[in-house]
């Protein structure tokens, strides 16, 4: 992964309390930054066994799950398909290219996608790829067989070689949310105008979501380049961010927060500044996807080639003591997300981006048992 300063569930419309609720919880007051334990213990479930599912893979960079959990849709990054691949991985057929698709030589191309909360009423399927003119939030539509429909939701994100962001989620909310990178030009993380450096909300229909903090797609700012998104149980969104030549980040994301970039690296004492909740040294991570699952963030690096368990404590904003499983064993680790239905979870190789000096088609995803 480059980095500038060194080589490089599914739920239908909430209910009005219940949207109020969800928004209770990301408002709630911050508690003190740090590691230590506060709080009861989060489930003891961990990685108990790793399997190898599908093979052949070129850069698999994004997963979502069909609300059925009988199939998921998956990207390659370089050549703009996407696939169905069947939960056991036996089955997998490409459904079609996102349009208007390009590289940029580096990190950019088909990057995240998520399926609609109210799958069952529109088939809809949102990417986040990078285009001629910049980096995009699209919807499809899928009918069964094929992707149709194109239609552009949000455009002109500054794209660059490196720092592209990419991850789509959605919140309880019914909100769809995006992290966009600094795309290699700091200041626009600082600013408020840009829509780079920055996560977004937006609504099914690209328009900025309502109660946005300031009436922009902008969600929260000071962000280097974002890959992880994902909320827990209690309907916080967390977010994990490659850093520069010193720390990584996983941060508790909140609305209208500066998550300090490029000012702070990691932990820091600036004023308006919010601190992560854990850091890293970039040679253990290089994080990426993120997936919270029995009460734990599981965050899959790619320099770093492991995966991360992060605990969560019930009652606190602070984290458990992170541990790391899987160090140098199947190389970088792009994609984790959580298996409906079941303890365990779907993680994704990247060894043909170019830093892992793998040749096209040596990717896999595997399945990780967790008890």
């Amino acid at each position: 992964m480059h980095r500038n300063s060194r080589s490089t569930a599914r739920r239908a419309a909430l209910t009005a309390s219940a949207v109020l609720a969800a928004g209770l919880v990301a408002h709630a007051p911050s508690a003190a930054a740090g590691t230590g334990p506060s709080g009861p213990p989060a489930p003891a479930s961990q990685p108990s066994g790793i399997k190898t599912i599908s093979s052949g893979w070129t850069i698999p960079w994004g997963t979502a799950w069909l609300p059925d959990g009988k199939s998921a849709l998956v990207t390659e990054r370089d050549d703009f398909r996407v696939w169905s691949v069947s939960a056991d991985g036996a089955t997998r057929k490409q459904l079609g290219t996102v349009p208007e698709s390009q590289t940029t030589g580096g990190e950019g191309g088909l990057m995240g996608i998520a399926v609609d909360p109210q799958w069952e009423a529109n088939h809809y399927v949102y990417v986040m790829h990078t285009s001629s003119e910049g980096n995009r939030v699209a919807r499809m539509t899928y009918d069964g067989s094929s992707l149709g429909g194109y239609t552009v939701l949000v455009k002109g994100i500054k794209k660059a070689k490196y720092h592209n962001g990419g991850r789509l989620a959605f919140g309880p909310d019914g909100y769809l949310y995006a992290t966009t990178g600094d795309a290699q030009s700091k200041p626009l993380a600082q600013d408020k105008d840009s829509l780079n450096g920055k996560i977004l909300r937006l609504t099914r229909d690209g328009k900025p979501a309502p109660g946005n903090p300031f009436g922009t797609y902008v969600y929260s700012l000071g962000h280097r380049n974002p890959q992880g998104l994902a909320f827990d149980a209690r309907g916080r969104l967390w977010s994990a961010e490659l850093g520069d030549a010193t720390r990584d980040e996983l941060n508790l994301i909140k609305p209208g927060r500066n998550y300090g970039w490029p000012e702070c690296e990691g932990t820091c004492d600036v004023a308006g500044m919010t601190n992560p909740k854990t850091t890293w040294g970039v040679g253990e991570a290089s994080p990426s996807g993120i997936a919270v699952v029995d009460g734990a963030v599981y965050m899959a690096a790619l320099k770093g080639e492991r995966l991360w368990r992060i605990p969560l404590n019930e009652g606190s904003e602070n984290v458990g003591t992170p541990k790391a499983f899987y160090t140098r064993s199947y190389g970088r680790l792009r994609a984790v997300t959580a298996v409906p239905g079941a303890h365990a979870l779907w993680l994704s190789t990247t060894n043909a981006d170019g830093n892992g000096g793998q040749p096209d088609g040596s990717d896999k995803i595997f399945r990780v048992s967790l008890g």
